[in-house]
């Protein structure tokens, strides 16, 4: 992932690089608040884009009745908030209005400053084309949420598990991308050796690629509300390998879409980690590396203790919403501890 076109030692690339953090954390924020969304049934409050208009929420009783009275014409309000109250229907509406203005927000936050840097000539050619794709991507995250929301506005008032994971995803992508190019521009290259490179590099990375795949699974879990059964631990069901693993055809469909095998998946992908991260730890305890990777090593191993007790917690405690949403917080800090120690590694 290297790039010899980008002087690291540019003046200009510290400013650049604190901004893109800013916008990490943001996009962090972003994911959370989504969960939260999520979690307390508000996404589909707001039924209609309105990308530019719905940046103001209701200012008056009267705004307020027609969202209400517009929210009711929708399948989720007739199947299952029937009889919700205008005060009930704020306060899930604002959660929704959160979400979207903060992810209105970060296009400005993104956009401004990076204008800025390009008027002033602070930022080098090889590095405009990445700043780009960063912000079209950004753009494409909307109209993914949208799409995502649209899935809940028909006869089933629940958003397809394949489009909230998908969303998800998306911004697990922005989020990876922005991180790592920002660590690019924040450290520079150091000397280190073709062993270590080949081998707690390569692990790092694979180590990120599973954190990835864990993420999307909990998104299915998240999706298809598999969180909500089997709230027990390390069983299922009273067993190891629960019964129902694959009673749907065909076959592929059980992995997106049997409750059974989608808990059973991401308990299986953070079995994996809860083994794996512990061996690169040691591995990374041994070898002579750059402190800040042997600190990326620590901060992992930490981070990986406090999201394997979160999400057993969740889980035990049958999924309240400050838990999970602790639990989605936990996901993106031990990426981002990955995605460190990965870049210290490859540097």
């Amino acid at each position: 992932m290297s790039n010899p076109s980008i002087t690291l030692n540019n003046p200009d690339h510290k400013a650049i690089a604190i901004w893109l953090l800013v916008c990490c954390a943001v996009i962090f924020g972003m994911i959370i608040l989504g969960g939260v969304t999520r979690l307390t049934g508000s996404g589909l409050s707001m039924v209609e884009w309105a990308p530019i208009m719905g940046i103001l929420p209701p200012l008056n009783q009267t705004e307020w009745q027609e969202a209400f009275l517009l929210y009711q014409q929708f399948p989720e309000y007739q199947i299952k908030n029937f009889g919700m109250s205008l005060d009930e229907f704020k306060s899930i509406f604002w959660f929704e209005y959160g979400h979207r203005l903060l992810g209105r927000s970060i296009g400005m936050i993104f956009l401004l400053p990076f204008l800025y840097f390009l008027f002033r000539g602070k930022i080098e050619k090889s590095l405009t084309p990445k700043l780009i794709t960063m912000f079209v991507l950004g753009g494409l995250q909307g109209l993914m949420g949208w799409y995502m929301v649209k899935s809940g506005l028909v006869n089933d008032p629940h958003v397809s598990q394949y489009r909230l994971t998908a969303h998800l995803g998306l911004a697990v992508v922005i989020y990876t991308y922005m991180f790592w190019i920002a660590l690019k521009l924040l450290y520079p290259k150091i000397n280190m050796s073709e062993n270590i490179r080949n081998n707690l590099g390569r692990l790092s990375m694979i180590i990120t690629g599973i954190i990835i795949i864990t993420i999307l699974s909990g998104g299915f879990v998240a999706g298809t509300r598999a969180g909500f059964a089997f709230n027990t631990f390390p069983l299922m069901d009273g067993r190891l390998i629960p019964a129902g693993l694959f009673e749907h055809s065909p076959v592929w469909r059980n992995f997106f879409e049997n409750i059974v095998t989608v808990q059973f998946n991401h308990r299986v992908v953070a079995t994996l980690l809860f083994l794996i991260i512990p061996v690169f730890w040691i591995k990374a305890a041994k070898s002579e590396l750059h402190p800040l990777a042997k600190t990326g090593s620590h901060l992992l191993l930490a981070a990986l203790a406090l999201q394997i007790t979160l999400g057993i917690s969740t889980l035990l405690l049958v999924v309240p919403v400050a838990l999970a949403a602790a639990h989605q917080a936990g996901a993106i800090i031990l990426l981002t501890a990955a995605l460190f120690v990965s870049q210290q590694l490859h540097r």
